[in-house]
């Protein structure tokens, strides 16, 4: 890997601190160790976090399509980018034995339709990665919980 292609340091560390949250909140759940609170409140914590930072990606595209040379083709990121909004929305109004699993699945796709960016060379090829590392990281906490509850 070049230096041109290394993920920069500032968003890895930020996106791994991100990361923090899911795997705490996940691992809390798993093992009973709440600190007293409610599992109940500890899942909705979880869910809740997960619904921000799932919109907070819909924002990286809307970001990237404002500075499309080209607004016409940019149309597709912008229509694009306020999905996972209106999806984590969704999600808060599942019941909850569904809002891990739906989450959990939305955050890997929007990892994965992110690298795409990266592919079609709409967004910096380090950032595909970093986007494949952290949706796959969350992810792996949510189907933690997932497949323990």
């Amino acid at each position: 890997m070049t230096a041109q292609n290394a993920i920069p340091r500032t968003p890895l560390v930020l996106g791994a601190a991100g990361l923090a949250p899911f795997w705490i909140l996940a691992l809390a759940l798993v093992t009973g160790l709440t600190a007293g609170y409610p599992q109940e409140s500890v899942q909705f914590a979880l869910v809740a976090y997960g619904a921000v930072i799932l919109s907070f990606t819909g924002g990286i595209r809307w970001g990237v399509a404002v500075l499309a040379p080209e607004q016409d083709a940019a149309r597709r990121e912008y229509v694009i980018s306020v999905v996972p909004s209106l999806l984590a929305w969704a999600v808060l109004l599942l019941p909850a034995g569904a809002q891990i699993g739906a989450l959990a699945i939305l955050t890997i796709a929007a990892g994965l339709l992110d690298y795409g960016m990266a592919c079609r060379e709409t967004a910096p090829e380090w950032f595909g990665r970093l986007r494949l590392i952290l949706a796959g990281a969350a992810g792996a906490a949510l189907v933690l919980v997932w497949i323990a509850g």
